[in-house]
């Protein structure tokens, strides 16, 4: 009998990919048939996110999938980015390409809601992080200016539903995904209607939240015929795709905190409730929806897109080093030299990262780092710090000291920061799964049409099919006293806006 095979088509902040699993004896086998750049597209003052293009690299990959392996699958599932949104009218058109979280759009818009609603009072409805880029700032973005496109919405579906109506023909909001736009209430699990009217953002237009992993339907008939492909089931699997990459990972015991390392780095823990008291909100933590009804509690960091802007800066330059290459330029620069807070707003979305990191070390008093392996290790350092800052208000809010980091997704592979993580928290890292969001995709599809009965069964297979290493903390007493040195620039007001 041929194995069961699965779709997962991943489409991070940076690149997507559809890729083929296959479960054979309890042993679960990833090809990547197609991956494909992806990024914002500015047209006028704007930035927004390609959708014709991403939905052609969708079915190229899927045409390609069914070219190579047949037309038979069991499922399909798609995960996505959070917080990004997009529009549809009454008959079901898209109105616009949906914005990038980075577009500008959002600025000043946390302020302007905090005016009408207090951070206070939106926090302990939603018990999101704050972060302009929410859903929610978005949204009063378009209430504020007007925007004809919020005129005639009449659904609002976040990238992962959006992709997953065009497959299938339904209109649903899944779990996870909605729980991260700040427009969601994470104890009652349903949006938070009232909050949303009182910023006369139209309530309309939020339809039904469904669990994760909830079989939506077949692949549209012609979208089939046009794809070689047979009438497949399309699961909402956990849609954001820190859930998928959640689910995946291979844990024993619940005494552990996980890294999802990308363009962003997403630390946290898996609770059963989420915790809305205002030392939360200090921390300025967040609460947001896992597969089996479970609370990702974390803390959104601006992971490696530090890194990955220094290195298209310099590739536009004419120097296209890659990342192993940075690597060991940084490792042989100077340790514990000038420190950055990744979290200012100044890395959102500079037009040059590496004159923002020489600027932000300057105006703290610290060496300008210059050559390209000490910009590097400025960025990986700080980012081990913020991850240590990160674990220990965990540990202080949760009330439990976890004494093992696993650190999934494509930023496991930067072995440096693997070992600066395990050095600046003290405690055991363990990293691996490159594709951890494919992975926990595909066994949340395979939980659905029930080829596992659960996701302790899926985990296991996990720890029998891909290899994990393992970092133990070194020369803790100098990363300790860099820590102190870093808290200190972490605690300084941000600079004023331009």
């Amino acid at each position: 009998m041929k194995p069961p095979t699965f779709l997962a088509i991943d489409l991070g902040a940076a690149s997507g990919r559809v890729i083929v699993g296959t479960l054979n004896d309890q042993n679960l086998q990833l090809t990547r048939v197609h991956r494909f750049p992806d990024s914002g597209v500015r047209l006028g003052q704007h930035l927004y996110w390609d959708f014709l293009r991403l939905w052609s690299e969708i079915k190229k990959g899927l045409w390609q999938a069914g070219n190579q392996f047949g037309q038979s699958y069991k499922s399909i599932g798609l995960d996505s980015w959070g917080v990004d949104f997009g529009l549809l009218d009454a008959s079901d058109c898209l109105i616009q390409n949906p914005y990038h979280y980075r577009d500008s759009h959002t600025d000043g818009m946390m302020e302007a809601v905090f005016s009408v609603v207090s951070a206070e009072e939106v926090f302990s409805r939603t018990g999101n992080q704050l972060m302009q880029i929410n859903s929610l700032y978005q949204l009063y973005s378009m209430v504020k200016s007007g925007s004809p496109a919020l005129s005639i919405a009449r659904t609002f579906l976040n990238i992962p539903d959006l992709f997953n109506f065009f497959l299938t023909g339904e209109k649903a909001s899944e779990f996870s995904i909605a729980s991260t736009t700040q427009c969601f209430n994470p104890v009652e699990k349903t949006w938070a209607l009232e909050l949303l009217s009182s910023l006369g953002i139209p309530t309309h237009i939020f339809g039904e939240i469904l669990p994760s992993g909830t079989v939506l339907g077949p692949l549209q008939s012609s979208l089939a015929a046009e794809l070689g492909l047979n009438n497949i089931p399309v699961v909402a699997v956990a849609g954001h795709d820190t859930a998928s990459a959640v689910a995946a990972v291979p844990a024993t015991d619940k005494d552990y905190i996980y890294l999802s390392s990308g363009t962003w780095s997403l630390m946290g823990v898996e609770l059963d409730t989420p915790m809305l008291s205002p030392a939360v909100l200090k921390a300025n933590m967040t609460n947001e929806g896992g597969y089996g009804n479970k609370t990702r509690f974390l803390q959104n960091i601006v992971g490696l897109w530090m890194l990955q802007e220094c290195r298209r800066q310099w590739s536009r330059a004419g120097v296209d080093y890659d990342y192993d290459i940075l690597n060991q330029m940084a490792a042989a620069a100077p340790a514990f030299g000038p420190l950055v807070n990744p979290g200012d707003s100044r890395f959102l979305a500079p037009e040059k990262m590496v004159e923002e990191i020489q600027s932000f070390c300057s105006e703290t008093g610290q060496e300008v780092p210059t050559g390209k392996g000490a910009v590097v290790r400025c960025v990986l350092e700080s980012l081990a710090m913020e991850y240590r800052w990160a674990a220990d208000q965990i540990d202080r809010l949760t009330g439990k000291e976890y004494p093992v980091v696993y650190i999934i997704g494509g930023g496991s592979k930067n072995q440096l920061l693997n070992q600066f993580a395990s050095n600046a928290t003290g405690k055991t890292v363990i990293a691996g799964l490159e594709e951890a969001t494919a992975i926990g995709n595909i066994l949340v599809q395979a939980i659905a049409v029930g080829e596992i009965v659960s996701l302790a069964e899926g985990r296991e297979i996990v720890r029998q099919s891909f290899p994990m290493k393992t970092y133990e903390p070194k020369d803790t007493a100098d990363w300790e006293a860099a820590y102190s040195r870093y808290k200190k620039l972490r605690d300084m007001p941000p600079r004023p806006a331009a």
